[in-house]
């Protein structure tokens, strides 16, 4: 692990977004991603990704239970913008899939490992929802449009507590920069949001093998 000139010069927000720009635009560019926002991912294909990310939430809000008053993950804990209900509540429409899938395995265990420091746990976190409140809004309406939803089946997608999510986000990046962390505890931090860009990354490369089966 190695402290750059970058690191010392930049809010801890920037360095997040700029020092893993190259994981998480090769995370995005995998071919699953671009046919489900191209809309050839049929609902059993949407299903079983929905089941993959169900396990990664359950993970992550376990973890944030523990973390509840960690002095650093409680910056940016908010039970206000949890997911898995909303999962579960998309699985009622979609369906239930269980499929064996050891890049989700690894990427929970990951999550449960980030519960040794409250910085680790920041890292999925960031990644996680803040991803959730930028482009994954675009998969709901992407998902809303090509299935003629009418609202349904997209609850992950909908934040009710965050109308502005802009607004959230930037508040959000605020906690980060006021965080008192040194140089080499920003650099970990870096390093995991990368380490969580490349497993969501080995989620979707998994996902990748199932096009044939699920292309609509």
């Amino acid at each position: 692990m190695t402290v750059t000139a970058e690191n010392q010069a930049t809010s801890l927000s920037t360095l997040l977004r700029t020092g893993s720009q190259a994981e998480h635009t090769a995370a995005e560019g995998s071919s699953f991603m671009s046919e489900l926002l191209a809309g050839r991912i049929d609902e059993a294909g949407y299903a079983h990704f929905l089941g993959l990310l169900r396990r990664v939430y359950e993970a992550l809000e376990t973890a944030a239970r523990a973390l509840a008053d960690d002095p650093l993950a409680s910056a940016v804990i908010d039970p206000s913008i949890e997911r898995l209900a909303a999962i579960d509540a998309d699985i009622e429409h979609w369906g239930s899939t269980v499929v064996a899938s050891p890049a989700t395995d690894a990427y929970v265990a990951r999550i449960q490992k980030s519960t040794s420091w409250g910085g680790l746990f920041i890292a999925h976190h960031y990644t996680r929802y803040l991803g959730d409140l930028s482009g994954g809004q675009a998969i709901g309406r992407i998902l809303g449009r090509e299935f003629d939803l009418d609202g349904a089946g997209v609850a992950f997608y909908e934040f009710a507590a965050v109308p502005k999510p802009k607004l959230y986000k930037d508040a959000y990046r605020a906690r980060l920069d006021a965080l008192p962390l040194d140089d080499l505890d920003r650099q970990r931090v870096l390093d995991e949001v990368k380490a969580v860009f490349g497993l969501n990354g080995g989620i979707f490369a998994e996902m990748t093998t199932y096009l044939d089966v699920y292309r609509r």
